[in-house]
């Protein structure tokens, strides 16, 4: 029996196959520093004990995005180790909050291949499930990831592209944790700008932007525990042509900490409808980003409301010249320097 890990390469995946995927994990105090340190992010609910308290909740729960992106490390050694690039996601649903000292356990399941007709690689779908130490799901999501073949000539013969729903329904969404207490959270932001003064239709434009260096992407690669060549080897990328990529979830990281100017009294990430990193970006890109209001939801509360919003990052450019690429015979034709199209739906208080 040999012992080489060399990951799954696309012929090896078949529909139906359930995984449980390796090495549950604790998440601490200090990996929400060091995700804070890596994105900048002043997200209210996750700064600070105080906030956390003074918005109903007993303790400050875990960044949503550090939370999804330790869980989609879990994945990447059986699914996206050969990996050349992830590219897109669907149906994410942030069950439950997620504390210190909680931890992770994730399983998957394939739901869907499609080999390309260059025949070099082909698309895996995945949905993946994570629970915390006590079995409870904590967040749920589907992805789709181009994985090389090991054999170009190899018959892959079977091929199932799932239906999936263009945005998680309004009733499906899970925003319970939250009292008539968030709607404090003015006094901590000093923002005014609640779920009523935002109007369907309205562009925000963020006025930030960050560089990414190769250290950033490299240690939050390695924070989460994402091990996929295409975002560690720098040597076998080189000798492909090319650099290391920056990990999507990263990149989306970065937007949403950049978002805080524009929504600062923004909740939690309730679900991701959808998303696509739609170009490459590398060590040294600056990102930056801006956001349309596409949709409100009143949930029959008198305290919290949802705002479904769409975020275009974009490298290398001022966030006042982004625009929003619309469809064309159901095709999207983005710029080069557009990397990110994220649509997502966010928990944010209601006016008294």
């Amino acid at each position: 029996m040999g012992k080489e890990r060399n990951g799954n390469y696309f012929e090896d995946f078949q529909v139906g196959t359930k995984i449980t995927h390796a090495t549950p994990r604790t998440l601490t105090e200090g990996d929400q520093s060091l995700y804070v340190g890596l994105t900048g992010s002043r997200a209210a609910l996750y700064t600070a004990d105080t906030n956390a308290r003074q918005l109903g909740f007993e303790r400050r729960p875990l960044e949503d995005l550090l939370v999804f992106n330790v869980a989609f490390g879990k994945t990447v050694p059986d699914i996206s180790l050969n990996a050349i690039a992830n590219l897109g996601y669907s149906d994410v649903r942030f069950v439950a909050p997620v504390y210190p000292d909680d931890t992770l356990a994730v399983k998957s399941e394939i739901i869907g291949l499609k080999e390309n007709s260059s025949r070099q690689s082909g698309v895996v779908y995945v949905r993946s499930i994570a629970t915390n130490q006590y079995g409870v799901e904590v967040l749920t999501w589907i992805r789709w990831v181009m994985i090389r073949k090991r054999d170009s000539g190899a018959d892959c013969l079977e091929k199932d592209v799932p239906s999936l729903d263009p945005w998680v329904p309004a009733d499906h969404l899970q925003w319970g944790a939250y009292t008539a207490a968030v709607q404090n959270i003015s006094s901590a932001t000093g923002v005014g700008d609640l779920w009523d003064d935002y109007a369907v239709g309205e562009r925000i434009v963020h006025p930030g932007a960050m560089a990414i260096n190769n250290s950033d992407h490299s240690i939050a690669t390695r924070l989460y525990q994402n091990t996929a060549k295409a975002h560690f080897d720098e040597f076998s990328a080189a000798a492909a042509g090319g650099q290391r990529l920056v990990y999507g979830g990263h990149v989306i990281s970065i937007c949403k900490a950049l978002a805080y100017d524009g929504i600062e009294n923004g909740l939690s990430i309730l679900a991701i409808n959808a998303g696509s990193h739609v170009n490459p970006t590398y060590a040294s890109d600056t990102i930056a980003c801006a956001t349309e209001v596409i949709d409100k939801f009143d949930f029959d509360s008198n305290y919290v409301g949802g705002l479904r919003l769409r975020m275009i990052g974009v490298k290398n450019a001022r966030p006042e010249s982004i625009e929003f690429p619309g469809s064309k015979l159901g095709k999207v034709s983005y710029p080069s320097n557009v990397v990110l199209d994220l649509d997502y739906t966010i928990a944010i208080p209601k006016r008294m």
